[in-house]
């Protein structure tokens, strides 16, 4: 990733490494419980509500190419289960680590002389800014990695019926009886007919009866 825009200290996604030093081997820990970002998540399926408390452990580790962030996010995610709609929640756990490099040092911790000159290989790593790290995309990724793809609100959740959409698991015994397709249309058919037209069927029936009496 290429060096970050201006980054602002009073994000609470924003991290300070200034305590740090370039002292390879120098470890700060934090904690840090923020507000969630808005779409924190999987989109449309289940992720952290807007606003939610996000607790964060992480573990600052000063080395020659910058600083390596490893920690631990965690919250609860709500969202539907995909099977019977129902609402679901679940606590997050999210871990993470990645290395965040002094702008003027390459991959082997050298010095160099003007950073972002190869471009592919600055779009895959992320920068610190004058000291300043955004967790933000990083902790967006990790919440991505540990949620389900498609959440249920317990294991082997039956979901719902498919004619009448009823959900299954309220009602085990649930079941419509099946009708012979060969009478499905006859009895559309009766279904249909008013009363007018079932009285002279009717009348229609008796008259064939006397006929055959005689």
């Amino acid at each position: 990733m290429a060096s970050n825009a201006r980054l602002d200290h009073r994000n609470p996604l924003v991290f300070d490494t200034h305590e740090l030093g370039r002292r390879p081997g120098a470890l700060q820990r934090l904690t840090r419980t923020i507000d969630a970002p808005a779409d924190l998540g999987i989109q449309g399926v289940i992720g952290v509500p807007e606003g939610a408390p996000v607790e964060l452990e992480l573990r600052l580790e000063s080395v020659l190419e910058g600083v390596l962030v490893t920690g631990t996010a965690r919250a609860q995610a709500e969202g539907e289960c995909v099977r019977c709609l129902e609402p679901v929640e679940l606590e997050l756990e999210a871990d993470f680590q990645e290395l965040f490099s002094y702008p003027d040092a390459d991959d082997r911790g050298r010095v160099i002389a003007e950073p972002g000159d190869d471009a592919e290989d600055d779009e895959d790593r992320f920068f610190l800014e004058d000291g300043l790290f955004d967790l933000e995309p990083l902790l967006r990724d990790a919440v991505v990695l540990a949620l389900p793809m498609q959440p249920v609100c317990q294991e082997g959740c039956p979901g719902l019926c498919s004619e009448c959409g009823a959900r299954l698991a309220d009602d085990p015994d649930h079941h419509h009886d099946a009708v012979d397709i060969r009478w499905a249309a006859l009895q559309g058919l009766a279904g249909s007919m008013t009363d007018g037209e079932k009285d002279e069927m009717s009348g229609a029936e008796a008259g064939v009866d006397e006929k055959q009496e005689k």
